[in-house]
């Protein structure tokens, strides 16, 4: 059987839990006077950055361009200011599970207006400099990958030249061999020896034309890395970063010809075709041999000499064709781009500037939060408790004030009436008088 509460603990229990509200409302009431001020500061200091996010987004400076972005800016910190005042007062307030989950959605649904409206500009006033440099540091890397790639291909085209150089010394070392008759078995530079000087003559300008080139390879490479140094030292040049834009826009156009002409400059696509004439476009010369057994003795040769020829050529030609199919540098150009497209764009390396700008508008949800919480444990502490338990000892000072002055106004007498004659009723005595003497 359950034992019965005593009521004298239980009324110290309550004594406790209500002095303990009673001590939370006055913190509550002390802290009501700074709770508004704080608010409109922080709501003064997000339209602050407000108005400098939405300058950065208007071209035009003049006063159209000022009003406008004063009214927004207005029009924010008012909207802050008002939206979390509703919500300090009324959330705190309502008692039922549906309202307040109602007032919660609502408070969530105005957070994401609040950011969406306010926030990001709030983000590209305190990291939109810093957002704008770091994409003209990541283009300046673009650029520099596509410089590399490209005079990558064009050295490796214009190490073709040393595949075409073996190809004709061999053509050389076979015209030597024809000469002392060590090939075809005659000796002498016949029909056999003129193709073979036909085909490294060939080799040998092609060999040349490549070795052409490098100076040109070389000269737009080092064209190339002044470019991208000029362009580094604009990223991180001090001043505004406008300006240094114009400037770093300029200059990459002049890269993004010099990666265009490198790309040209490849001797690549030249090898292959070279290489595809090499043993389809062959002059056999004529044999003018008088005897029959020379003649298709140097027949035979001319035919062995075409097979290596292809074979040559289609070595020649695989080799061209896997610097060809080297994969080509990425197309780089450089967008311009705002301080607001900026921040968003790198919105993962400023984290903390994204952090200070939602945190300046969404405060004040923390304090909804203290104060929702403060309350329902003012609310729990006044639970069971009548209006007499809940008085304090300077309401019960008044209480009894009130009561001696109402008590006072009932003891005052009020004044008796006074009597007025009433009228006789039958005969009236007559009064004798005595006669004058």
């Amino acid at each position: 059987m359950a034992k019965d509460t005593d009521p004298a603990q239980l009324s110290r229990t309550q004594a406790h839990a209500l002095r303990h509200a009673n001590e939370l409302e006055g913190h509550l009431t002390w802290l009501d006077g700074i709770t508004g001020t704080a608010l409109g500061v922080l709501a003064v200091a997000s339209g602050i950055y407000t108005y400098l996010g939405v300058s950065s987004l208007l071209d035009d400076n003049g006063a159209l361009s000022f009003i406008a972005a004063m009214a927004y800016s207005v029009a924010v910190s008012v909207a802050i200011f008002v939206f979390w005042s509703y919500l300090l007062r009324l959330l705190p307030a309502v008692r039922t599970v549906g309202s307040r989950i109602g007032l919660f959605l609502s408070m969530c649904l105005g957070s994401l207006a609040i950011i969406a409206m306010s926030s990001w500009l709030n983000a590209a006033a305190l990291a939109g400099a810093a957002a704008v440099e770091q994409h003209l540091a990541t283009t300046v890397q673009d650029y520099q990958a596509a410089l590399e790639r490209a005079n990558t291909i064009a050295v490796s085209a214009q190490g073709l030249q040393r595949d075409v150089a073996r190809v004709r010394q061999g053509f050389d070392d076979l015209s030597e061999q024809e000469a002392t008759g060590n090939l075809s078995g005659i000796a002498g530079q016949g029909a056999v020896f003129r193709l073979l000087q036909q085909k490294s003559g060939e080799l040998a300008g092609l060999e040349t034309q490549i070795a052409s080139q490098q100076p040109f390879v070389d000269a737009a490479f080092a064209e190339g890395n002044a470019i991208l140094s000029r362009m580094r030292a604009l990223t991180v040049e001090a001043g505004p970063v406008e300006p240094r834009s114009v400037l770093f826009s300029e200059e990459a156009v002049r890269l993004a010809n010099i990666i265009t002409q490198l790309r040209q400059l490849s001797v690549a696509p030249l090898v292959v075709r070279a290489a595809q004439d090499l043993s389809a476009s062959v002059v056999t010369p004529q044999l003018r041999s008088t005897s029959n057994e020379t003649r298709q003795d140097q027949a035979a040769t001319i035919d062995s000499v075409l097979t290596v020829l292809g074979q040559r050529a289609e070595t020649l030609r695989i080799a061209a064709e896997a610097v060809s199919s080297m994969t080509p540098p990425s197309d780089t150009v450089y967008t311009p781009i705002s301080t607001a497209d900026a921040v968003i764009k790198y919105a993962g390396n400023f984290i903390p500037s994204w952090a200070g700008a939602i945190a300046i508008d969404l405060l004040p949800a923390v304090l909804v939060l203290i104060m929702t919480v403060t309350q329902a444990a003012i609310r729990a502490g006044r639970d069971g408790s009548t209006t007499e338990d809940m008085m304090t000892l300077a309401d019960l000072r008044a209480a009894m004030i009130a009561l001696k002055e109402v008590e006072g106004h009932l003891h005052v007498k009020a004044p008796e009436p006074i009597a007025e004659p009433h009228p006789v009723i039958g005969p009236q005595p007559v009064q004798m008088t005595k006669p004058a003497e």
